[in-house]
Order: C-alpha cells, then structure tokens, then sequence
C-alpha cells in the first residue's frame, strides 16, 4: 500500500530560491508540484521524501531560471484490489461509512457493512443490524477489503471498501467470528478434543 519511490525529473529553480541550497530549493518546488497528487502510476503522492542529486545547472537564453535534473525519492499511497486495510470510521450517511485510510478515504457502502439487513439511525448516527444486532458509529476501528479502486489524475480518487466477509469490520466482530469459526472446527474434528481424553 506505501511504497518508496525513485524519481529523476527536471527541476526549474527561480532566481528568489538562488540564495539556497539547490536541494533545498529542489524540494520546495517538487512538494508544490508532487505532493497530494493522485495518478495512475504512483497513487497517492503523500510526501517527498528525500533529493538524492541535483545536477549542474543550465540556463537558458532569456530565461532568468536555472534548469537541473533532479533524483529525488517519494511516499506514495497505492491500494491494490483484494487489500485488506484497517483504518477508523470518521463519517456515517444514510448509503454508507467513511473510513479514512491514511491519505484517503473509502467508501463501505451500506450493503458491505454486513451481512445483515442494516438501518440507518439518523438521531444516533449509526447503524445497526437488523438480525446480528452489530452497530457501527464514527471512530469505530475497523478492519475491511478493497474492492473498487478508481484513481484518476490530480487531487480526487475513489476507494470502495467491503466488511461483509468473515474477519472484517469492527474488531469485536472478527473476534467473533474467530470463536465461532474455533467453535466449529473443534465441533468437526473426530476423536478426543482436550486434553484429559488425549492422556487417556
């Protein structure tokens, strides 16, 4: 999901960032230009990270600016279909939650909460399982599964996150579906199941 990127690009410094160090002025131009960028390739550009080599300089006829060619290296955030994320629940409306997942949020659309007919409490800003009970506020902690991912270009990106599969959503809900899964399993096994029976 975050990954350390390389990079070499041209770098255009003016003239009024000449009294500093050229990777200093490097970094000031590649943030504005890089930072909280979403594309194709790299995601969510979150942060230069370091500037590795600025080279020499060249100006060119006319142009108060000097031109370099600059590697430098990048944190980027980029979700892959089928991840399972953890992140908190900062938003609830009537057709899903938000949950926010480092530099971007997702989308659990109110049919991927659970599998349970789910309602939404307006007054308590909530929602609850019709059948299972479950209740899902804002600032829950939850675990969920990228299942749409649509990153365009420039600042706006789309995630669609499911918790309707077994070890997903809020941490007391996969907990109980560990035991019931134990449960079951001890349920199925032949023979002796603790330790007294298997002494014997």
């Amino acid at each position: 999901m975050f990954k350390l990127i390389q990079l070499s690009t041209k770098v255009e410094i003016p003239p009024f960032l000449f009294d500093q160090p050229k990777a200093i002025s490097s970094r000031i131009i590649l943030s504005e230009e890089y930072e909280g960028i979403i594309t194709r390739d790299y995601g969510f550009i979150v942060a230069i990270v370091d500037i590795l080599d600025v080279g020499p300089g060249i100006i060119i006829p006319g142009n108060a600016n000097t031109f370099h060619q600059v590697e430098f290296s990048i944190l980027t955030f980029k979700p892959n279909l089928g991840e399972v994320v953890e992140g908190d629940i900062v938003e609830l409306v009537d057709f899903g939650a938000f949950c926010r997942l480092g530099p971007l949020d997702g989308l659990v659309h109110v049919s991927q909460i659970c599998d349970d007919y789910i309602s939404y409490e307006q007054v308590g800003n909530r929602f609850i399982g019709k059948e299972t009970g479950k209740i899902l506020e804002v600032n829950n902690e939850v675990r969920a599964k990228v299942i749409a991912v649509s990153l365009g270009t420039g600042r706006s990106g789309k995630l669609g996150l499911t918790m309707r599969q077994k070890f997903l959503g809020k941490h007391d809900w996969i907990e109980a579906d560990i035991e019931e899964e134990y449960a079951s399993e001890k349920e199925e096994s032949p023979g002796a199941t603790d330790e007294e029976d298997l002494e014997e």
